[in-house]
């Protein structure tokens, strides 16, 4: 049995979200195929994503030190290690997103910040930095209005997640892309109707 964490960055609606919209589609058809599998769905613009902030830097250094940390601090410091450690013990990851300003939702990049850490899901040697996060599975499902799939240099929303996803040493399936209907939204029916095929295909998969 996997444990699968479905991160969910986008605070709209699945009605209003077409990413939201594929993602359900992707993780209710693996449900339906890996029904052993439990599946922990996390709805980050309901949750208290801590940001790395004064808070935390004090928090961790006085950890370091063995000094007590006020109550603030420690509520921040403790909430990140309580989403580090289920990031460590999760199987496989469904990461949604949609594209604000060539990039990811701020809560998305601030849970990103929780998870990637230093001596946890990573380490640094001297060849460099080596992921520890080996043997385990990730997929990105991505929206926006444009096309930039195939652009570099002005794309900073699939290429950080799955940056990061590797970095951690995390196998990254091929991202699923849902883009373009903002340019011709005559094409809305016709390009959700592929991607959700394509979903449910993938999903059986995954």
């Amino acid at each position: 049995m996997s444990k699968v964490l479905y991160i969910k960055g986008t605070p709209q609606s699945e009605e209003k979200s077409k990413s939201s919209h594929i993602a359900r589609t992707f993780v209710e058809e693996y449900k339906k195929n890996n029904p052993a599998d439990e599946v922990i769905e996390l709805e980050l613009y309901g949750m208290d994503v801590p940001l790395i902030d004064a808070d935390v830097l004090n928090g961790w250094e006085k950890s370091r030190a063995g000094q007590p940390l006020t109550s603030e601090e420690a509520r921040k410091v403790t909430a990140i290690n309580d989403f580090t450690h289920q990031f460590m013990n999760a199987d496989k990851f469904i990461i949604q997103s949609s594209m604000w300003n060539l990039g990811i939702q701020p809560l998305l990049k601030a849970y990103f910040d929780t998870v990637m850490v230093a001596g946890q899901t990573f380490k640094y040697t001297a060849e460099g930095p080596v992921g520890l996060m080996k043997g385990k599975k990730a997929i990105h499902i991505h929206g926006s209005g444009g096309v930039y799939s195939n652009t570099t240099g002005i794309e900073h929303a699939d290429s950080y997640v799955t940056g990061a996803l590797r970095f951690m040493g995390i196998e990254v399936a091929p991202t699923i892309f849902i883009e373009g209907i903002d340019y011709d939204p005559s094409q809305k029916d016709a390009i959700m109707s592929r991607i959700t095929e394509q979903a449910k295909e993938v999903a059986k998969q995954f």
